[in-house]
């Protein structure tokens, strides 16, 4: 009668006793024919930043998918840049063989710090995305060229800080969300968007980068030319820097892996390519 009245009980007792104990923070073992024998294809780990979250690479992912990768897309804290790098690098952790990092916007700046001196990084791929140097944050580049929307239209509201002073929260408004966000897409899809959207903390943004691992893992770029968050000529100068091989992705919005994902998922391939 205890089981009959307790089901989750009964079912989590038996994944227990099926298992033997779960084990939290490492890897599974590999296996003969698993993807860490030399054929198998990279883990891409896919991050996304501020005001979206992991469904935003949905379109990615399911090509990604289709094609044979491994695939992750982590939800990423946005709370403050170390923390946050900090854990897409536990993520990594996880997972023997190979991986592709790949940032969007504010995911980038993560990338750039999570793949840090990673053995297992070969190989990083910003997508309209921050890829700074050694201390700059997101703000100050967003900054740093003409022509982005989005400081005018952010709304901030306060979190709690446990003992702290309240920390602040940045939101697009939403009656600007689709003009300064997403503009290539279907006005019904951005009211959504708009109505769930992850905030950034504003002292993550502000955030200092640590020595970017641009500087010894080989990195690919994909600027997203008509981009109202982080302009294009931002990403190219970020992207020339970091020495990565770059691809336009001409009228697209700051949400080119939603509006572009099939050129997205070709410059993740020949990253691929490159450092199999």
């Amino acid at each position: 009668m205890a089981s009959a009245r307790h089901p989750r009980r009964r079912v989590l007792g038996g994944m227990l006793a099926a298992g033997g104990a779960l084990t939290v923070g490492t890897a599974a073992p590999a296996s003969a024919g698993s993807r860490t024998d030399s054929t198998a294809r990279p883990t891409v780990v896919l991050v996304h930043g501020v005001f979206a979250d992991a469904s935003g690479w949905s379109a990615v992912t399911a090509r990604l998918l289709k094609a044979g990768f491994p695939v992750i897309a982590p939800a990423n804290p946005l709370r403050d840049l170390a923390g946050d790098s900090a854990y897409v690098r536990s993520v990594i952790d996880t997972i023997p063989g190979p991986v592709i990092l790949v940032g969007h916007s504010y995911g980038g700046e993560v990338i750039t710090d999570a793949g840090r001196g990673h053995a297992g990084v070969k190989a990083l791929v910003y997508v309209a995305a921050f890829a700074p140097d050694e201390g700059e944050s997101a703000l100050q580049l967003a900054g740093q060229f003409p022509g982005s929307r989005l400081q005018p239209a952010l709304v901030g509201r306060p979190y709690p800080v446990p003992g702290g002073e309240p920390g602040l929260d940045g939101y697009i408004d939403p009656a600007k969300f689709h003009d300064v966000f997403a503009q290539d897409l279907p006005r019904s899809q951005t009211r959504v968007m708009a109505t769930a959207q992850r905030p950034g903390s504003v002292g993550g943004l502000s955030g200092a980068s640590g020595v970017p691992a641009w500087r010894t893992v080989p990195s690919w770029y994909v600027v997203a030319t008509a981009d109202r968050v982080i302009p294009a000529a931002a990403q190219r100068f970020m992207a020339e820097r970091a020495g990565s091989r770059l691809v336009e992705a001409e009228g697209a919005s700051h949400v080119v892996m939603m509006s572009r994902p099939d050129t997205v998922v070709r410059h993740i391939e020949a990253a691929y390519r490159a450092t199999r």
